[in-house]
Formats: C-alpha cells, sequence, structure tokens
C-alpha cells in the first residue's frame, strides 16, 4: 500500500514536481527560481515547474500540518500512489501505521472533468487550471462551468469538522474565562490558565488554520482582506495570552490586575475562530445552492430513450442517441432530444420552457423541443440536436454562466479592510517604536503591551459578524413575511436595482386560463351557448376546452355525450350534439360564417376568442384569458412608488402583451421572446446602465433569472426557476416584491450601520490603545480593556442586527 523513503544525508537533492531524487551533477534539467536553483528528473516536470512554482515549493505534512519543503524534503511516504512528505522522522512513522487516518484530514480532491478551469466565486477573472485560494480574497477557488454532482463540497465537509471542535473547545472555555464575572464559583488560579491555554491551542492552531494561511497570503500577495484582519487578530490575542501564562513575569507591574495576575485573552481568540467558521459555513451553503439549480435544469432530460431500428425498438441511455436516429415518445413521456416529427399527432406541453399554460399541437414536420412533455398521443421523432446541442443544454450553460459572475456582499468589508489593515499596523509598530524609545523601564514590554492593545482593539469579531448577522436576521424576518432569501449579495443587490423585468404568465397572470366572458349573437342564450361548448369539448384534453368544461361546471349545466367528435389540428373541434352539427374554433375553423375582425377589441384586452357554430350558423362566441392576479395592479403601483421601471418579457404574442401591459401601466413590453431571447433582454437593459431584478415563475425563465443583477422566483413555479434565482416568493405574489425591496433595503441600512459600529470603536480606541492620551492625561487602555471594547462592539453588532426582526414589509 505504501513505501517508506528517507535519505540521511542532509542534502537531499528532490524533483519537486513528482518527489523522485535527481542526481545534480546527472545532466538533468534544471531551473532558477527566487535564487534557487531546483534540478528535475525529466524536461516535463521542468516546464510543470516553471509554469507554476509556488503549487511544487510546499506540501503539507498530513500529520502534524507543518509546510515542508518539497525539493529538499528527507521524509517521504507513498501511499495509494500520492506522495506524502513530512517534517520529521516521527510524523512519517505516526503516518505510516494509520495511513489512512492521516490522509483523511486533507479534503477529497474535487472530481471535476480534465482543463477545467478554477475560478473565485468573489472575484470571477480570477482563473487557473488547478485548485487553490484567491490571491485577492482567499476563498477557495470553484471549478467554472457546469458543476459535476460529485458528493459533498470537501470545504464543507472540513469547515463543519474544524466548527464542531471549535463549538466543543470555546463553550468551556468561555464559561471558566467569564465564569467569575457571571458569579459562578470558579476561581481556578493558575490552573485555570493552563485549562485556558489547553482549550484554546486546538481552535487557534488547527480549527483556525486555514485563515491564518490565507491571512498570511494576503500579505505575501499585498491583497489584505477579512483573512488579515482575522490572522492578525487571533494571533495578537492567542500570542498575547500565551506568554502571559508561560512567562508572566515579563509584564510590569502596572498592567497586573486584582492578585496580581496579568489577563488571558483565550477566549477573545477562539470565540473569532469559532464565529468565523460559522460565517463561513452559512456563506458556503448559499454557495452550494448554485449547483443544485443547475442540477435540476439537467434532471429535467429524461436518462433513457426509445430507439427504433429495423430490428425494432430498444430502450436505450440518452448519451448514445445521435443526430439522425428515430425516437418513439410515448403518452406521458418527456421527449429526449430536439427533433422533427416523423409520424403521430399529439400536443407537447411546452410550458417549461416557453412558460406558455397552452400545449401544442404536433403532428408530422414540426420541431420539439427535448424535456417538454408529450400529452395523449404517440410521436416518432428524428433526433437533430443531441447532447449539448440541445436548447436545453445551451440553458443550462448560460445559468452556470450567468450565476457564476454574481459578487458577494462581503466584498464592502475587503475594501474596507485594504486600508484600515494597513493602517492598523502601521499604528502598531509606530506605538511599539515610541514606546521602545520613551517609555518608562522596562521600555520594550510596554512597547510590547502597547502594541499588542493596538491590535487587539482593532480584532474583527465584529466586522466578522456585521454581515453574517444582519444577513441571518433578515432571512427569518423574510421568511415570516414570504420572501425567501438564498444569500446575502441577492439582498445587496435588489437595494439598489432600477429596473424590474417581468415575466407574464404565472407571475403577472395566474397561469391558468378561464373563460372571461360570453358573446351572444342575435341575443342568443348565453348558458346554452356555454352547455353546447362544453358538451362538445368533454371528448378534449386542451387547457382550452378545460377552462370551458370548469365554467360549465360552476354553473351546474348538464352536459350531452357528443357523437362524432372530431379535433381539427390548429383549428378547433366539431361533432354533433342532439342531431346538430356543432362546431368550435378560431377564425380558420369557421371561415366567412363570422366576421373575426369584430371580436379585436377582445383580443386587445389579451383575450383569446372561440366561435361556436350550429348547422354552419354563429350562435355566439366565448372569450378565454389567462386572468392577471388580483394582488398584481396594487404590487405594480407600490414598485412603481418605490422608484422601479417594470418591463414585461414574455413569450405572448405582441397583441397579447401590450394589452396586459396597458391595463396596469407596465413601462415596456418585450413580446415573443424565447428562453435565450429573454436573457439577452436583460442583458441590453443591463448594457444600457440599468440594474435589472428579474422575477418569474418557469424553466424559460431560468437563464434570465440568472442573467439578471438579482432573480426573484416564484413559489409556484419551477423549482429550476426557483434554484436559479436569489430571492423566492413563496406565495407567488408580486406583493412578495414589495416587501423584499422594502427588506433588501432595510437589511443593506442595517450592514452599513454595523460596519460603522464595527470601525468605530476602533477609530476611537486604536490611538488610546497606542498611547496617544498618555502624555497628556495619563490615559492608556490594557489589553483587557481593548479586549472589553472588541466585545463592546460586537454586542453593538448584534443588537443593532436583531433589529430587523421587527421591521415593517407592508408600508414604507
Amino acid at each position: 500500500m505504501h513505501s517508506a523513503e528517507v535519505l540521511d544525508a542532509p542534502a537531499v537533492i528532490r524533483d519537486p514536481v513528482c518527489g523522485m531524487t535527481v542526481d545534480p551533477h546527472g545532466g538533468k534539467p534544471a531551473h532558477v527560481h527566487d535564487g534557487r536553483t531546483f534540478h528535475f528528473c525529466s524536461a516535463g516536470c521542468a516546464t510543470k515547474f516553471a509554469a507554476d512554482p509556488d503549487t511544487y515549493l510546499t506540501a503539507k505534512d498530513p500529520v502534524c500540518g507543518m509546510d515542508v519543503d518539497r525539493a529538499s524534503a528527507r521524509f517521504m511516504t507513498k501511499h495509494e500512489g500520492q506522495r506524502h512528505y513530512f517534517c520529521s522522522a516521527r510524523c512519517q512513522s505516526r503516518f505510516e501505521a494509520d495511513p489512512a487516518g492521516f490522509a483523511g484530514e486533507a479534503p477529497p480532491p474535487v472530481d471535476v472533468p480534465p482543463g477545467t478551469l478554477w475560478i473565485c466565486p468573489m472575484d470571477p477573472e480570477i482563473e487557473q487550471d488547478h485548485p487553490g485560494d484567491c490571491p485577492i480574497c482567499g476563498m477557495a477557488l470553484e471549478p467554472a462551468g457546469i458543476p459535476q454532482d460529485s458528493g459533498p463540497n470537501p470545504e464543507v465537509v472540513d469547515f463543519t469538522r474544524r466548527f464542531k471542535v471549535a463549538l466543543a473547545c470555546t463553550v468551556p472555555l468561555v464559561v471558566i474565562s467569564m465564569g467569575p464575572m457571571l458569579g459562578l464559583p470558579l476561581h481556578l488560579g493558575a490552573a485555570g490558565r493552563w485549562l485556558e491555554l489547553l482549550l484554546a491551542t486546538p481552535v487557534v492552531l488547527w480549527c483556525g488554520w486555514p485563515f491564518l494561511v490565507r491571512g498570511a497570503k494576503s500579505f505575501r500577495s499585498g491583497h489584505l482582506n477579512m483573512f488579515s484582519l482575522i490572522a492578525v487578530g487571533v494571533t495578537a490575542a492567542y500570542l498575547f495570552s500565551v506568554v502571559a501564562t508561560v512567562a508572566p513575569g515579563v509584564f510590569p507591574h502596572g498592567f497586573r490586575g486584582h492578585g496580581g495576575e496579568i489577563g488571558v485573552y483565550f477566549e477573545a481568540a477562539a470565540v473569532i475562530v469559532t464565529l468565523v467558521l460559522l460565517g463561513q459555513l452559512l456563506e458556503l451553503a448559499a454557495r452550494e445552492r448554485t449547483g443544485s439549480a443547475i442540477r435540476a435544469l439537467m434532471d429535467l432530460a429524461p436518462k433513457t430513450a426509445r430507439r427504433i431500428t429495423d430490428a425494432g425498438e430498444t430502450e436505450v441511455p440518452l448519451e448514445t442517441i445521435v443526430v439522425g436516429d428515430r425516437v418513439r415518445v410515448r403518452p406521458g413521456e418527456r421527449v429526449p432530444v430536439d427533433g422533427t416529427v416523423l409520424d403521430g399527432y399529439s400536443s407537447v406541453d411546452e410550458s417549461l420552457l416557453t412558460g406558455e399554460p397552452v400545449p401544442v399541437e404536433k403532428v408530422a414536420g414540426d420541431s420539439v423541443t427535448g424535456a417538454t412533455i408529450n400529452g395523449s398521443g404517440t410521436l416518432v421523432i428524428e433526433a437533430a440536436r443531441v447532447g449539448r446541442d440541445t436548447v436545453l443544454a445551451r440553458i443550462v450553460e448560460m445559468v452556470a454562466t450567468a450565476q457564476r459572475s454574481r459578487a458577494p456582499i462581503q466584498r464592502l468589508a475587503d475594501r474596507v479592510a485594504g486600508w484600515f489593515v494597513p493602517a492598523v499596523l502601521a499604528v502598531a509598530v509606530l506605538a511599539f517604536i515610541v514606546w521602545a524609545i520613551v517609555g518608562p523601564e522596562p521600555s520594550l514590554t510596554w512597547a510590547f503591551i502597547a502594541a499588542v492593545s493596538v491590535l487587539l482593539i482593532a480584532c474583527p469579531c465584529a466586522l466578522g459578524l456585521a454581515t453574517p448577522m444582519s444577513v441571518m436576521t433578515a432571512t427569518g424576518r423574510g421568511a415570516q413575511a414570504g420572501v425567501l432569501i438564498r444569500d446575502a449579495a441577492a439582498l445587496e443587490t435588489l437595494a439598489s436595482v432600477d429596473t424590474l423585468v417581468l415575466d407574464k404568465t404565472g407571475t403577472i397572470t395566474a397561469g391558468k386560463p378561464e373563460l372571461a366572458a360570453i358573446l351572444p349573437v342575435n341575443g342568443g342564450d348565453e348558458y346554452e351557448i356555454l352547455r353546447l361548448a362544453a358538451s362538445l369539448e368533454k371528448g378534449s384534453e386542451h387547457p382550452l376546452a378545460d377552462a370551458i368544461l370548469r365554467a360549465a361546471e360552476a354553473r351546474g349545466l348538464p352536459l350531452t355525450e357528443p357523437q362524432g367528435f372530431e379535433a381539427v389540428t390548429g383549428k378547433g373541434v366539431r361533432g354533433r350534439i342532439n342531431g346538430q352539427e356543432i362546431a368550435l374554433g378560431n377564425a380558420a375553423m369557421v371561415g366567412d360564417a363570422v366576421d373575426d375582425r369584430a371580436y379585436d377589441e377582445a383580443r386587445d384586452r389579451g383575450e383569446t376568442v372561440m366561435h361556436l357554430l350550429v348547422d354552419g350558423r354563429h350562435v355566439g362566441s366565448l372569450a378565454l384569458a389567462d386572468p392577471v392576479k388580483p394582488t398584481t395592479p396594487e404590487a405594480l403601483k407600490a414598485l412603481h412608488a418605490l422608484g422601479l421601471r417594470i418591463v414585461m418579457a414574455t413569450g405572448d404574442a405582441e397583441r397579447t402583451a401590450r394589452a396586459v401591459a396597458a391595463e396596469l401601466g407596465i413601462d415596456e413590453v418585450y413580446a415573443g421572446v424565447t428562453p435565450e431571447t429573454k436573457a439577452a433582454v436583460i442583458r441590453e437593459l443591463q448594457a444600457k446602465g440599468a440594474k435589472v431584478a428579474m422575477a418569474g415563475d418557469g424553466v424559460n425563465d431560468a437563464p434570465a433569472l440568472a442573467q439578471a443583477d438579482v432573480g426573484i422566483a416564484m413559489g409556484t413555479g419551477a423549482d429550476v426557476a426557483i434554484e436559479s434565482a436569489g430571492i423566492t416568493l413563496a406565495g407567488g405574489d408580486l406583493a412578495g416584491v414589495v416587501r423584499a425591496r422594502r427588506l433588501a433595503k432595510a437589511t443593506l441600512r442595517n450592514i452599513r450601520q454595523n460596519l460603522f459600529f464595527a470601525f468605530a470603536y476602533n477609530a476611537a480606541g486604536v490611538p488610546i490603545a497606542a498611547g496617544l492620551l498618555y502624555p497628556a492625561f495619563g490615559i492608556l487602555i490594557s489589553p483587557m480593556l481593548a479586549a472589553a471594547a472588541m466585545s463592546l462592539s460586537s454586542v453593538s453588532v448584534i443588537g443593532n442586527a436583531l433589529r430587523l426582526r421587527t421591521v415593517n414589509l407592508d408600508r414604507d
């Protein structure tokens, strides 16, 4: 399973890429990097190293976690084909005794296709061909493109394990350190300090290790960020406390508290690590949903298809279907690929892709789209586009591309940290120098205390809480109001959008046709017109027929079984009732028997008109419409009052779309759009400088929802639309958009207030901690007071964030 390789000579030379030992005098390739000469076993390894030397310079000891120089490592073991490097023989021996246990400490590799680019979820401009951390924000890179379902996210698994350990150690640590202040009979003396050290060490050095590493990288790269602050704050608090525990005699008497003891701040360091881990897990959970949206789209396609050959029909995996294959689609099945109907007749439900509720009749020569649902007939189709060329695959790719382009709200804190961290470090260094030169004896100790006080009071606990606390509270408040929030970025963006794009069917309207009016001719009987139409439609499965039947049932009309029923493709239906020839259909069905232009006014209202003929004589017509939701008009007025421009993008015909828009006062209309052009509408508006929110409910809306600056899904719509959006309205009501907008504004305002609280204490406390007031007033903040100020800033942030629980979302 594994083989060991140990070299006694101190000057071991290894190929840093593959780990093989190399003779430097054997004529093998060499490369100079940062003043060091590295030797390689082959030109291939030399090329890999030259392209990305940082990747091959160090490795992690899987036992102790220390960095090991791969080019000079004396201890190495192979386990299941992978090389592991060690800092000492002891670590190597421990690994060889239980290799599976220690190998499992590292997150498992992510299963991605060869050639995949890795990008940063916060800084999409960062791309590389291997996993790693973002050099700007420090976040772990993610594979670009369509995510593979490769099991749990290794970073989530790793951080969850670290969080559990941190929580288990931090809770008793806080009880021990804060117990006496709360009146608990815990007076452990010196033993308590050592117990705190024992509990805090694994939290800081193992649980918080990823943040310390990212912080160190941020200093090396010059891109200071949240992890810079976390690393500085945690390290300062922990090291100060370690020195105070191990060597308390180095501190002057003036900084000794009751009983002559030096205050320790192990609990501050541990709490910071624990809270940061919690925040990271919340953010990772939000990012995980990005992949689930795309996988939901991919699951729409059937996994198999019935291929027709000269030898008969065979059910085969979908990926084996090629262009030109003939495929049979039985009633109720999903169409497997894009193609052309060769034989058969059926109505196909294309609402998942078009958003329109009325199935489309298909006969020989018509095109069909993969993932749509076949009705009651059987179709034989010829495959025209398969795999990545289908409409569904293109929609999947569009969703993946648009979702990866979002930037989370944490950018705001990172931008502030970009100038705050250097300022705090500069003040700490300056304080140390000044106190070391002019401070009282022992001046170096006073200098160290001043510098540590500055770093402690600047600890980023409150800054780390500023965004997550507001988002967590807003999420709960939104859920109470039927507004489900996926991540902080959606809230931040929704607060500043100026344009709202709405789908029509299922968003503005109910998405289900209803009988709008009965239009008799020459004083005819409305109930008899409806009874005859409903009796004839008993043999039809068309959604418009369902609307007529529901209207007749609601009125309690007795229906008659039709004879000789016939559905005429694209026109209507006909048959005999009580010996009379009955026909119901559009203008093409009734011909010159009806002046169809007389009903243009109904069509201008967005209604579909069907004419009823009895023995060739026009007796009346039925107007059917997809009704506007009762709450829509009032919601659109409120959205206009909130300063939003309303745009409707729908697959409906121009006449119907403009009729609905005119009725509701919608500012702009895009009619007859496809899934591709609906997303293009969003891009066009964004190119003109608009900040766009999109509200929709169908699979056809998914690319537009993902392309928009923020997507809002109707909770009554398709799952993939919900997964593609940053915000979901549980009730499918546009009034929820109004509440979501108000909540977004309140949350962003709350986050800014939190950031102010987080930095206000630093702005006031850092100069005092550095000793600015000492010459004139003799005021100097001790590390204990610095930690108290840090805690107070956190309490302020938490208290302010909790105010969001009572925000009123029904009025401004």
